[in-house]
């Protein structure tokens, strides 16, 4: 999956999203990668966190090569409900990397591991709950307003982390690189001298705005074959 998901970017498959009218489903701001340019994508596993690592170790026991563990902690800021051993444990497993809805800990043992996590941040102490374990607690995972199971696709990058029902990644992907290429033919064209309101006929959009008040950017856009927005 991560080859798959190659030189692409997380805004450019979010941008790929709208315009083939698939649900855009991304983690909340402030996730993101314990080590700045760790990339994953991969299958999400799923699990939900309940005080105890128990659980982890058990969705380890269910995990296929490639798999993102995605963790639901319900964004909590009081606990840090991973570290270097469930990271450890994760590599072990045959994991890609690791996306957690709350806080993780160990940050020195992290970096030095190297498989890729995604949180809101580092936190020293770890959790001293034992909650009672919700049935589904190995079948989705709360991620913000997401339910994600193992159905969807787990995209991540120094811009955030994405998810994406399996069944329209290659549509999704596909649709990405040609807006990619749009994107970086018009960077090149503007350190050529060619300035953005040039390429895209902006004089143009503002007399047919006027004309149209309906007529918008993205629409313009879209007829002349431009991606800078969705």
């Amino acid at each position: 999956m991560l080859s798959s998901f190659g030189d692409l970017s997380t805004p450019v498959v979010a941008d790929a999203c709208i315009r083939c009218d698939v649900p855009l489903r991304a983690a909340p701001a402030g996730i993101a990668a314990v080590v700045p340019g760790h990339r994953v994508a991969g299958r999400a596993l799923p699990v939900r966190h309940y005080g105890s690592v128990d659980v982890f170790l058990e969705a380890f026991s269910q995990a296929e090569q490639g798999d993102v563990l995605v963790i639901d902690n319900g964004g909590r800021p009081d606990e840090a409900c991973i570290g270097d051993l469930v990271v450890l444990e994760a590599e072990a497993a045959g994991a890609a990397g690791l996306v957690v809805w709350g806080l993780h800990r160990d940050t020195p043992e992290l970096v030095e591991i190297g498989l890729p996590v995604f949180s809101y941040g580092t936190y020293p102490p770890g959790p001293v709950r034992l909650d009672e374990r919700e049935s589904d607690a190995l079948r989705t995972a709360r991620f913000g307003p997401h339910l994600v199971n193992s159905d969807d696709i787990v995209l991540g990058d120094d811009d955030g982390v994405l998810f994406l029902a399996a069944a329209h990644v290659d549509e999704v992907l596909k649709t990405a690189r040609q807006i990619r290429q749009t994107e970086r033919e018009q960077a090149r064209r503007i350190r050529t001298g060619e300035t953005l309101r040039r390429q895209t006929a902006f004089d143009d959009y503002l007399a047919q705005r006027e004309a149209d008040p309906a007529y918008t950017f993205r629409r313009h856009l879209r007829r002349i074959g431009g991606a800078i927005e969705e």
